[in-house]
């Protein structure tokens, strides 16, 4: 399933990222906002589980999550998503998968994965702020799946309809969950008309 969230102040905070006049200040803090905002609706459907606690007027039957809430960034973009959410879900355990593509096969080899224990039992956010190729999520996807994660979603900034394509195929059962689907990959596989290099534009590196 592919869900692209179609919020009035996403947009706008989206249109902010967009334009090659924003710095990095504002760059870093508009992705920070929307990844609120987009993990407010993507955790609509969550699992929760009855529970009695003790209030002030006696015992009252009520829901918590039932399910740990584990985020992980795909080094580096993804971490620049990490803040914003966990403003939502403090309780969120963060694990961290660094990817990169050998220049010649265009192949991404894992380079790094730190994660949580229990990935089976929690429901878990992939986040990369660009889905372009597909090529890093797919291989983050299967990095935490060899380690057990049954619950996963992909979530991503902006999309090209290749990449979104890609991870179709390849994980049928992955909820993918965009603020815009964009046109097109150029022939260089940037996404157009994207955000430029969201990592240099989160770092302040380009």
């Amino acid at each position: 399933m592919i869900t692209v969230l179609n919020h009035p102040m996403i947009t706008h905070k989206l249109t902010q990222m967009r334009n090659i006049n924003t710095g990095t200040k504002d760059f870093r803090q508009n992705l920070d906002e929307i990844a609120g905002l987009m993990a407010y609706e993507i955790t609509r459907d969550i699992k929760l589980e009855q529970v009695t606690i003790e209030t002030h007027s006696g015992p009252y039957e009520t829901f918590e999550l039932q399910k740990e809430v584990i985020l992980v960034p795909i080094i580096r973009a993804g971490l620049g998503m990490v803040e914003g959410i966990l403003n939502l879900i403090p309780t969120a355990k963060v694990g961290h998968v660094g990817v990169y593509r050998d220049e010649e096969t265009l192949l991404p080899h894992e380079y790094f994965a730190k994660f949580p224990e229990h990935l089976e039992d929690a429901e878990i956010l992939v986040l990369d702020p660009m889905l372009a190729t597909g090529g890093s999520a797919d291989a983050a996807i299967e990095i935490v799946k060899r380690r057990g994660a049954k619950n996963i979603k992909l979530v991503c900034l902006v999309g090209a309809p290749e990449g979104v394509e890609f991870i179709k195929k390849n994980h049928p059962d992955v909820d993918i969950f965009l603020a815009a689907l964009d046109e097109k990959l150029n022939d260089n596989g940037y996404i157009e008309p994207g955000l430029g290099d969201a990592g240099d534009r989160i770092y302040g590196t380009k």
